[in-house]
């Protein structure tokens, strides 16, 4: 028996940000032991200057995919797997891996180490995967989620603003942009908001994915810069460093950007918030529930632009 760590952690975008620092925790509990990160092919370059973690990408697209992997994983024969993910497919393959020490977030088969309550939705899920650690016994105590631009993405950030004229304006980065399966995710007061802190001297940074384009180019038009596929995942970490604050729908790059230097403000009503707010973030949600002791569904519509407004004001984040 090899002594060999597997790390699983397939997807997605926000949740794969949250574990970075879980990641990270796992390495230096058992250093200098071999370990590999299964993940997305998408996800590689957020742990690619990770020291010590060898990648594995997995395409999770076919049947014929994942039988393949799990004979690469019983080949390896490592010693502990801790699954992050812990959805049915992981799962399964943790229960075929073969693997003698399996850890994951349910009391169940296939995990042999987990916590001993039922995860219900009754925490935040970074503090649930803190408690999947501890039950492997790996301290938790200040495990944030981490990202580290190189130098290299924080030139490409720098030129993008230069070419822009952009480098001395206040800056405010918004993400508009949802799951396509998630539609009502989507704040419909963006560009009002947008030109409302034009007004105060702010240019909004316009960020997002392919999926975005149509929608940035639409509120470009009424004020800001169209940063629609300019930049990866660790390049809009580093944009954080030129702007004051960001503000974002449910998304993934609403944890990119808490990976930042700057307040990340997160629209929620459709979500809980209690469960998927960016970690550090807790007090910059933007939701019409904040405040109920039990999780009510609400419209995002319903959540006016003097609202974020006013949150703002208040935080002395505008005047």
């Amino acid at each position: 028996m090899r002594e060999d760590i597997l790390i699983i952690k397939l997807g997605a975008l926000g949740d794969v940000v949250m574990a970075t620092g879980l990641v990270e925790r796992i390495l230096r509990h058992h250093a200098p032991r071999r370990c590999i990160l299964l993940t997305g092919p998408t996800y590689g370059e957020l742990f690619g200057s990770r020291p010590g973690l060898e990648l594995k990408t997995f395409d999770r697209s076919s049947l014929r995919s994942t039988l393949a992997t799990v004979q690469w994983i019983r080949r390896q024969r490592f010693r502990r797997g801790y699954d992050l993910q812990s959805n049915d497919r992981s799962g399964v393959m943790c229960g075929l891996s073969g693997i003698p020490e399996r850890v994951g977030n349910h009391p169940r088969f296939p995990y042999n180490i987990h916590p001993q309550s039922h995860y219900t939705g009754q925490c935040h899920i970074h503090a649930r995967m803190l408690e999947v650690l501890e039950a492997a016994g790996i301290s938790t105590d200040a495990v944030v989620p981490c990202l580290y631009p190189s130098d290299q993405d924080r030139e490409k950030v720098h030129a993008w603003l230069q070419a822009r004229d952009l480098t001395d304006r206040k800056l405010v980065i918004m993400h508009a942009g949802a799951s396509a399966r998630r539609p009502e995710k989507r704040w419909p007061h963006f560009r009002e908001l947008a030109v409302s802190l034009a007004q105060r001297g702010f240019v909004t940074v316009w960020a997002g994915g392919e999926e975005d384009r149509r929608t940035n180019a639409d509120l470009t038009r009424g004020t800001g810069a169209d940063a629609t596929g300019a930049f990866s995942f660790l390049q809009l970490v580093a944009l954080t460093a030129h702007a004051q604050f960001a503000v974002t729908n449910d998304s993934g790059p609403m944890h990119l950007l808490a990976c930042g230097s700057i307040p990340v403000y997160g629209l929620f009503g459709p979500s809980d918030w209690r469960r998927n707010h960016a970690v550090g973030q807790r007090d910059r949600v933007l939701s019409l529930n904040r405040d109920e002791p039990v999780f009510r569904k609400t419209s995002l519509a319903e959540l006016k632009t003097e609202h974020a407004l006013r949150q703002l004001e208040r935080d002395g984040i505008i005047q």
